[in-house]
């Protein structure tokens, strides 16, 4: 499958996600920021890792990015889209998902190898993995604290939409330690962590991140 990768000013993790989609069996497409084309991929994953318009607040500016137009519009009719840390702020920008990222409740960067629960393995990114498996990937924000009301969370947890939950440490604050949520229809994924630092056995520490990658082609040919 063709998987594009959005570039914004300022991102850090395009290329380490590019090789993660690579890794996992597809074909990594760039794409840039301000261009109203997807080049006809399949599925979009906005990357972490970048500032543009941080200071007013996380995502607020990108979002607006003329690619957001076709990657919101993309969404709606039901193409994948996985949003890792900033890009999880941009999918909550969007409205392509409910809540908000805040500042860390502690006020520092944590950057640390973090123990997740995948709880919903029926979205087009997590379909690789068991019901309630764990696993441990790369974890590194510092405005990483999910927040919503609490109809929307009683909502999230009781259609199961919570994706990924902190274990053992909550890092950020994040409330009822969700790490990653989806929306109704599970074809877009927000998730804090960064599963594209855990692909290779070299760098990170493990291969359980690989699952985000390679649950796009499971759920097709299964």
């Amino acid at each position: 499958m063709k998987i594009g990768v959005v570039t914004f000013p300022g991102t850090l993790d395009d290329v380490d996600a590019q090789r993660a989609v690579t890794i996992g069996g597809n074909e990594a497409v760039a794409l840039w920021h301000g261009d109203h084309d997807l080049k006809g991929v399949d599925a979009v994953v906005l990357p972490g890792g970048f500032s543009f318009g941080d200071y007013l607040r996380c995502g607020a500016i990108s979002r607006f990015s003329p690619v957001m137009t076709e990657v919101i519009e993309a969404a709606h009719k039901g193409m994948p889209v996985l949003g890792i840390c900033n890009g999880f702020q941009i999918l909550t920008e969007s409205h392509l998902l409910p809540g908000a990222l805040i500042r860390n409740d502690h006020r520092k960067f944590v950057c640390r190898d973090q123990k997740l629960r995948i709880e919903n393995n029926a979205t087009a990114w997590t379909s690789a993995y068991e019901k309630d498996q764990e696993i441990t990937v790369v974890l590194k924000n510092g405005e990483g604290s999910f927040v919503a009301d609490e109809a929307t969370l009683d909502m999230l947890e009781g259609e199961g939409r919570v994706v990924a939950r902190y274990l053992d440490v909550n890092p950020n604050g994040s409330l009822r330690d969700i790490a990653g949520i989806t929306n109704e229809r599970g074809n877009v994924v927000g998730l804090m962590p960064h599963p594209e630092h855990a692909v290779e056995e070299l760098c990170g520490p493990g291969t359980e991140g690989l699952g985000f990658f390679t649950s796009l082609a499971a759920s097709v040919f299964a």
